[in-house]
């Protein structure tokens, strides 16, 4: 079987798929990758399903050898990489020969970037999903990031993978200031329009005390602070939450199945993406949008994404 062997780990590589979806009431998290988007342009380029497994790589990036002759693919925040000695940069696709080296070097924008090898990484699926949840043990590589010495199984493909290096022009959205669109928690009557307005009048930060599971947002103003007390209820990926103190919380991937938190609004699904590209220290702002426009750009995303793995085919 052809393998991928970690030689150097980087600082959190995981193995990553869509997520375990269906079992939030019995208290799963869903996990999976941060940036959807960026994650099914990489499948596609390597020639696999949408949902396939593959790595995340977060601020610094891994050194991989391959055992066997395969074919990769990387998206999302742009790297420079070196596969077999000959230096480049991301996103690109390209065949890997027998014993040669993939190579992360110097991040330029964003913050994760996602490797998708033809086949797929073959590690067994715990609860439906390959999806590494690294606070609960799940999935992955026995629950946990990539370490020195790792060996990473490769699916079997009918489709060959490309048979030369192929580049494409990274996404101009990674080098601006993201503009979140959201959409207000209308159902959440401790949180007025009053918060919500505030919400999107104001730049955030993200604290340092921010990971996979949310973002903590830090502006020079906190917003009031919401009143009343809840019962817990589920919450979803870009749920924005105001916990006391004011600073809200923005949830991601790796989010607790249930919270007590006020809820002000819910980043638009087209723009998860791009949340999932911020690290501790970058800043975003958020804009209303309606249900329609939501929708709309929901679409939208889903053309751009087919038109830019069609240029590689």
């Amino acid at each position: 079987m052809r393998t991928l062997v970690v030689e150097r780990p980087g600082l959190l590589t995981t193995v990553q798929d869509e997520g375990r979806w269906g079992l939030q009431h019995l208290g799963v998290p869903v996990s999976g990758w941060m940036d959807d988007w960026s994650a099914r342009l990489a499948n596609r380029l390597a020639g696999n399903a949408d949902g396939e497994a593959l790595l995340e790589v977060t601020w610094l990036g891994p050194a991989l050898r391959a055992e066997g002759a395969m074919s990769i693919a990387i998206a999302g925040a742009v790297f420079d990489v070196s596969v077999g000695g000959y230096r480049t940069r991301t996103p690109l696709a390209c065949p890997v020969g027998d014993g040669a080296t993939i190579e992360f070097g110097e991040r330029h924008r964003g913050t994760r970037a996602y490797l998708a090898v033809t086949g797929g990484i073959a590690v067994v699926p715990v609860l439906g999903s390959r999806a590494t949840d690294i606070r609960s043990g799940l999935g992955g590589l026995d629950g946990r990031r990539l370490q020195r010495g790792d060996r990473l199984p490769v699916g079997g493909s009918a489709y060959g993978g490309v048979d030369s290096l192929r580049n494409l022009p990274s996404p101009s959205w990674l080098s601006e200031e993201p503009r979140l669109r959201v959409l207000r928690a209308s159902d959440d009557s401790s949180c007025n329009e009053q918060h919500f307005l505030r919400l999107c009048h104001a730049q955030y930060r993200l604290a340092a005390a921010s990971d996979r599971t949310g973002y903590r947002l830090m502006a020079d103003r906190p917003l009031p602070q919401a009143e009343g007390s809840l019962i817990s209820q589920p919450v979803v990926t870009g749920a924005i939450q105001l916990p006391p103190g004011g600073s809200p919380l923005l949830l991601m991937a790796d989010r607790q199945t249930t919270g007590g938190y006020a809820v002000v609004a819910v980043v638009a699904a087209a723009d998860l993406p791009l949340a999932g590209q911020l690290g501790p220290g970058d800043s975003c702002r958020f804009v209303p949008c309606t249900w329609d426009q939501a929708r709309e750009a929901a679409a939208d995303r889903a053309r751009a994404l087919d038109a830019i793995a069609a240029r590689i085919g």
